[in-house]
């Protein structure tokens, strides 16, 4: 039973550190949303998420003791095999320290690219960040700075209020996308296409991997 504690503990004390995580799932396939849509890309899903969106479509990332801790060594070795690109999502990433991970994943020269609500501390080193903030937790200062691309999920006329505050916040080159939540897309895809027609500092970003049927 010591012997137990005394390895869980390692291992709690390995995941603080970044160097290991709890591992949801990993896969190869098509980014499906944002600026870099219809590119090959080797997903990387960390469990662990508070931010709490009730339409989140991956709930079973949000309790990060359900996933199993794995060494960076693994999930690298794994990711090198398939792509030079490599996407970190969640859950929210940034729960845990991304600079191990992004550190061993530069080693081997490959893009790091996350998908993050900034809802923490930015850690790691980014070949490309997507932010898209959450109203129950907003992104923490930096990242606004540092986002090379705003993707405003949009579930209902409130949102796009929401989506401009955002975008007020962030840098001058940091691309803009509107992006209806996926079960009232019939519903809100027209209400964004009218807006950014109007409003065309904006690009509409759709689910295209849901539509291909690919994960």
């Amino acid at each position: 039973m010591y012997l137990c504690i005394m390895v869980k503990n390692e291992v709690l004390a390995l995941v603080d550190k970044g160097e290991m995580l709890p591992l949801m799932e990993e896969f190869y396939t098509i980014q499906g949303e944002g600026f870099h849509k219809g590119t090959a890309a080797y997903f990387i899903r960390v469990g662990g998420c508070d931010v709490g969106c009730h339409w989140c479509d991956v709930k079973e990332s949000w309790n990060a003791a359900t996933h199993p801790p794995t060494t960076i060594d693994a999930i690298v070795n794994n990711a090198a095999k398939y792509s030079n690109t490599i996407v970190v999502t969640g859950g929210e990433p940034l729960t845990w320290n991304m600079a191990p991970l992004t550190e061993a994943l530069k080693a081997k020269n490959l893009q790091t690219h996350i998908e993050t609500s900034g809802a923490y501390t930015l850690t790691g080193i980014w070949d490309w960040i997507c932010l898209s903030p959450k109203k129950n937790k907003l992104p923490q200062g930096i990242i606004y700075d540092k986002a090379d691309e705003l993707k405003m999920i949009i579930y209902n006329k409130n949102d796009f209020k929401f989506a401009e505050e955002q975008a007020a916040k962030v840098n001058k080159d940091c691309i803009l996308y509107l992006q209806p939540e996926w079960s009232v897309k019939d519903k809100m895809t027209p209400l964004i296409v009218d807006f950014v027609m109007k409003n065309p500092q904006w690009k509409v970003s759709l689910q295209t991997h849901k539509y291909l049927n690919i994960p």
